[in-house]
C-alpha cells in the first residue's frame, strides 16, 4: 500500500495516487507521476492546468464539493492558502521537504500548515499512513483575524482513479442495519447526509468505490469511513471532466461553529482504505483498531444481558435465577438492563433520573450484584445517560436542559427527549449521578444506550443548534468515566447497531449490533458489520427460540452457531430453558472459549457466493496455522448438489487437518459428501484447499457446519483418527 503526495510549490496537499504499492520509486519517477496526474487542457477549459489538492480548493478550478465552506459577513469565503510548514514525523531532518525531492518514509504522519494572510486563515493538514495501510485524515481551521469566521463545512477528499466506477455503501433501519447497496458512480455526487444527531441505523457507513463486480476476494476498492457519531457527510463524486474523489466532513448545522480570532475547529477523522477485495480492506481497519493502545486486551467476557428475559419487570428471584443459569453455561458477565432506576417501570417515565429505585430494589442493588459476583461473573449496568422523560424529577425540576428549538419541545420520541449535556450544569448532573452508582458498587461495564434522533436538538435559551457541542460532551463524558475507573469497559447501544463508528470506540469497547437477534437476519448484518470493526468489537447474542423482533423461529444450533462469531453473549430467558437446551448452550459456549483467541486476532474471510443456498465466512490466524470456517445453510439450492468450494486465506504450503467440531447434535437436513469430516479427519494442502477446494455438504435453511483447520508439522506423520 502507497501513497504519493505531492506539496510542490508551496500548495496544500494533493493526493496523486493512494493504492497498490509502489516499491522502488525514485525521485525522477515520482516527478513524472506527479506530472502525469495532470490533464491536457480542454478547448474550453482553463488555462492553468488543475491541481486539486485535500481540501477541494476553489482557486485551483476545482468545481466539485469544496471541503471549506465559510465566511467572513461574506468574505474569505475562497482563500487561497500558501504552504508555511511542512513535517513529516518520524522522518529527519525536515529540510527534506523541498521541491523536487522524494522522501520515502514507510508509515508516518504528515503535517502541513498553510495560510492566507489576507483572509484571516489557517489550516493544519494531517495525512496518516499507519502500518496496516489506512489512511487517515483530519484538518484543523483557525481563524487568525478580528471579527468571526463562521464555518459551515470543513472536509477533506481523497481521489479516485477513473477505473472505479461502482459504488458499495449501506442502508438499514432498526432491526436490519447495515443493508449492502451498489449502483454506478455517474457524473454527479453520490451524498450520503446523517441528520439524526447520531451515525444512523441507515448511515453509509463505510463508502465504497472499486472495479465493476469488485467482491470480497478480487477487485481493487478504495472506500472512506466518516469517524463522527453526531451529524456527518461522506460522498463519492465524479466531475464532468473525469475527476473523481471519496471526501467525508462533520455536517455543520447553522452557527454551530464561528470561530473567534485564535480559536479553531478540528473535523473528525476520515479514514480511507484501499484494497484488493472488500476483505483486505476490512483487513486493514482490523489490523488498526487491534493496535491501538486501548483495544480490549484480555478474552471478551461472555455476557448475559436480561432485556429479552424480563424487560421491566425487576424482581430479585427470577433475576437471580437467571444468574445461576447463566453461571451454569459458562458465562461471564451479567447485564442488568433497563428499569432499575427511578419511576421507570416501563418507558414512558424516569429516564434521567440514575437513583437506584427504592420501589423495586428496597435494599439496593447489593443483593443481585453481590449474588451474580459469588457465581464468579462480573456485573454490568443499563444506562441512557444522552436522554430524558419529560415524566422524570429531572426533567420537572430543570426543563431548561431539555433540546429543542426555542420556546418549544420537539416532538417526541419513544416518550422521550434529549438531555443537553452541552450545558454544563446538566452534564455535571448526569455525570454526579454515574459517579455516584460507580463508586457505591463494584459495576465493571455500562451498556450505554441512545434510543432517538437528535431532530430540531437546540440549546437553551435561543435554540441555537446543539448537535456538535452535544456529540463532543457525550465523548468527554464516555472519556472522563473512564479515565476515573480504569478498567470500566462501556458498550456502545443507539436503537441497536445506529452508533457504530471509529468516532464512538474511540471511547468504547464494545457496540451493540442491532436489537434484532434473529439470527437469519444477524448473518448478514455480522457479515457486513465487520466490514469495518472486527468480530471482539460486534456483540453477537444466542436469541430465543422465537425472536422477539421478527417472531420466527429457529433452532438453538443456528442460533448459537451464529452468535458465536463475534462478542459472544445471551439475550434469552435461560430459566424457560429445557435441560437439553441447556446442555447444549454450554457446548457452544465451551467452544466459543476454546476458539475465541482466534475468533479475535484472526483475518477474516468471506467467499464469495458461488450458489445463494451457501455463504462461508471464516478467521485464519495471522501466522496462518489454524482457521475456522462456517459453511451455512441460507437458502434451499437452485441445483442440488451445489458444487464445490473453495477455502482462501490458507498458506499452500501447508498441510492441514481438517475436522468438523459443530457443537451439539447434527441438524436436521445434514448429508455429508464422501469426504466430509464428522467421523473421522482429513488431510489435505492449502493449495489444493484454495485451488480444487472440496464438494459442500447439502444444508437445510438456517442450519450450519463448523470446520477446523489445523496446520501439520511436516516432519511428523499424519495423524490417525
Amino acid at each position: 500500500m502507497s501513497v504519493l503526495v505531492d506539496l510542490s510549490e508551496a500548495q496544500l496537499p494533493s493526493v496523486v495516487h493512494w493504492g497498490a504499492a509502489l516499491p522502488g520509486l525514485d525521485a525522477e519517477e515520482a516527478a513524472v507521476l506527479v506530472e502525469a496526474a495532470v490533464a491536457h487542457r480542454t478547448a474550453n477549459g482553463q488555462d492553468l492546468p488543475m491541481r486539486p489538492d485535500v481540501l477541494g480548493s476553489l482557486h485551483t478550478g476545482w468545481s466539485g464539493r469544496p471541503g471549506l465552506v465559510g465566511d467572513r459577513d461574506g468574505t474569505a469565503w475562497t482563500p487561497l492558502l500558501h504552504l508555511t510548514e511542512a513535517r513529516l514525523d518520524p522522518v529527519e531532518p525536515q529540510e527534506v521537504l523541498a521541491d523536487g525531492a522524494l522522501v520515502s518514509a514507510g508509515a508516518a504522519r504528515l503535517l502541513v500548515t498553510a495560510e492566507d494572510t489576507g483572509a484571516g486563515l489557517r489550516v493544519a493538514v494531517e495525512l496518516e499512513l499507519t502500518p496496516s495501510g489506512l489512511l487517515r485524515a483530519r484538518a484543523t481551521l483557525t481563524n487568525t483575524a478580528p471579527g468571526p469566521y463562521r464555518v459551515q463545512e470543513l472536509g477533506l477528499v481523497l481521489p479516485l482513479p477513473t477505473h472505479a466506477k461502482e459504488i458499495l455503501d449501506f442502508a438499514g433501519h432498526w432491526g436490519k442495519e447495515r443493508t449492502p447497496q451498489r449502483r454506478e458512480l455517474t457524473v454527479g455526487t453520490h451524498l450520503r447526509e446523517g441528520r439524526k444527531g447520531r451515525t444512523g441505523a441507515d448511515a453509509a457507513y463505510v463508502l465504497s468505490v472499486g472495479e465493476p463486480g469488485f467482491g470480497f476476494a478480487d477487485g481493487e476498492v478504495w472506500g472512506l469511513h466518516t469517524g463522527f457519531s453526531g451529524n456527518h457527510r461522506t460522498w463519492a463524486e465524479r466531475l464532468y471532466d473525469g475527476q473523481q474523489v471519496l471526501g467525508g466532513s462533520e455536517l455543520l448545522l447553522p452557527g454551530e461553529v464561528s470561530l473567534g480570532q485564535g480559536e479553531s475547529y478540528t473535523t473528525p477523522w476520515l479514514y480511507g482504505v484501499y484494497g484488493r477485495g472488500l476483505d483486505e480492506q476490512a483487513g486493514r481497519f482490523h489490523d488498526w483498531l487491534r493496535a491501538r493502545p486501548q483495544h480490549p486486551a484480555r478474552p471478551r467476557p461472555v455476557t448475559l444481558n436480561v432485556w429479552e428475559a424480563v424487560y421491566f419487570d425487576h424482581r430479585l428471584e427470577k433475576l437471580s435465577t437467571l444468574a445461576d443459569r447463566a453461571a451454569a453455561a459458562g458465562v461471564e458477565r451479567y447485564v442488568l438492563d433497563d428499569g432499575w432506576f427511578g419511576a421507570r417501570r416501563d418507558d414512558n417515565a424516569g429516564l434521567g433520573d440514575w437513583v437506584v429505585s427504592p420501589e423495586v430494589w428496597p435494599q439496593g442493588l447489593s443483593p443481585l450484584i453481590d449474588h451474580v459476583n459469588d457465581l464468579g461473573m462480573e456485573f454490568g449496568l443499563w444506562f441512557e445517560p444522552e436522554m430524558v422523560n419529560p415524566d422524570s424529577d429531572v426533567a420537572r425540576a430543570h426543563p431548561e436542559w431539555i433540546m429543542g428549538p426555542g420556546g418549544r419541545l420537539p416532538i417526541e420520541s419513544r416518550r422521550q427527549q434529549v438531555l443537553d449535556l452541552g450545558v454544563p450544569e446538566a452534564y455535571a448532573h448526569v455525570r454526579d449521578q454515574m459517579v455516584a452508582l460507580l463508586d457505591e458498587y463494584p459495576i465493571a461495564y455500562l451498556k450505554w444506550d441512545h434510543n432517538r434522533d437528535l431532530l430540531e436538538a437546540g440549546t437553551h435559551p435561543d435554540g441555537r443548534p446543539g448537535v456538535h457541542a452535544q456529540t463532543l460532551a457525550t465523548y468527554r463524558l464516555m472519556a472522563e468515566l473512564k479515565e476515573r475507573f480504569p478498567d470500566l469497559e462501556i458498550e456502545s447501544c443507539s436503537s441497536g447497531g445506529a452508533r457504530v463508528d471509529l468516532g464512538v470506540l474511540e471511547h468504547t469497547d464494545r457496540v451493540w449490533t442491532s436489537d434484532d437477534i434473529d439470527p437469519f437476519e444477524r448473518q448478514q448484518m455480522h457479515r457486513w458489520t465487520q466490514q469495518l470493526i472486527p468480530a471482539e468489537l460486534m456483540g453477537a447474542h444466542v436469541a430465543s427460540g422465537a425472536s422477539h423482533t421478527t417472531g420466527r423461529m429457529h433452532t438453538l444450533h443456528f442460533r448459537a452457531g451464529t452468535a458465536v462469531w463475534g462478542h459472544l453473549g445471551i439475550e434469552w430467558d435461560l430459566t424457560q430453558a429445557t435441560e437439553q437446551e441447556s446442555a447444549e448452550l454450554a457446548e457452544w459456549v465451551a467452544f466459543h472459549k476454546d476458539h475465541r483467541g482466534l475468533l479475535h486476532s484472526g483475518r477474516m474471510v468471506r467467499l464469495d457466493a458461488f450458489d445463494p443456498a451457501l455463504r462461508i465466512h471464516g478467521v485464519v490466524a495471522p501466522d496462518r496455522s489454524e482457521a475456522l470456517f462456517a459453511v451455512v445453510g441460507a437458502a434451499l439450492p437452485d441445483v442440488e448438489p451445489v458444487g464445490r468450494f473453495r477455502l482462501r486465506g490458507l498458506d499452500p504450503e501447508l498441510r492441514y487437518r481438517v475436522r468438523d467440531v459443530t457443537p451439539g447434535a447434527d441438524p436436521h437436513g445434514f448429508r455429508r459428501p464422501p469426504w466430509w469430516p464428522t467421523e473421522r479427519s482429513v488431510v489435505l494442502s492449502g493449495r489444493a484447499l484454495q485451488t480444487v477446494g472440496v464438494h459442500a455438504p447439502w444444508l437445510a435453511p438456517d442450519t450450519l457446519r463448523v470446520l477446523r483447520l489445523e496446520a501439520q508439522d511436516p516432519t511428523q506423520p499424519a495423524p490417525q483418527d
